[in-house]
């Protein structure tokens, strides 16, 4: 898979690397392996949010057929 330059220069993988790919349905989400790992980020994002019960209720309140 080729990314774009500016993203291999800021992941530092211009002589190749790994990267960890969640497909989310109309995207993916790629982030550079060996960082703390994918699920590491997205439960640190979470956290920062104020936590996964905050963040189900908002959406809960914008999309109830989500709840």
């Amino acid at each position: 898979m080729a990314l774009p330059a500016d993203a291999r220069h800021r992941w530092e993988l211009d002589e190749g690397g790994t990267v960890e790919i969640a497909d989310l349905g109309d995207a993916l989400l790629i982030v550079p392996a060996g960082r703390g790992g994918l699920r590491n980020l997205l439960r640190d994002s979470i956290d920062d949010a104020g936590g996964y019960a905050k963040l189900a209720a908002e959406v809960a309140a914008d999309e109830p057929d989500l709840a």
